[in-house]
């Protein structure tokens, strides 16, 4: 029992650090499109924001993938 409440809290932390990182990704998404809007190039640190926390969102979710196949095997 304390195996499947364990990766209960994980999929919960897991949901919780997909939803901060799209949080922090929606910043420089924005300033992206923004500069797309005025027709600028956009800042280069904001390009490599987004691109990292996509990155991050991706593995987090292929992490939630994971924890959820090993509770689904525990039922």
């Amino acid at each position: 029992m304390s195996k499947k409440s364990d990766l209960k809290r994980e999929i919960s932390e897991s949901e919780k650090e997909i939803e901060t990182l799209e949080k922090k990704r929606m910043r420089s998404q924005s300033a992206l499109l923004e500069a797309y809007l005025n027709n600028t190039s956009p800042n280069e640190s904001d390009v490599e924001y987004f691109k990292i926390f996509s990155t991050l969102i991706e593995l987090e979710r292929k992490n939630l993938r994971q924890l959820n196949e090993e509770l689904e095997k525990l039922d």
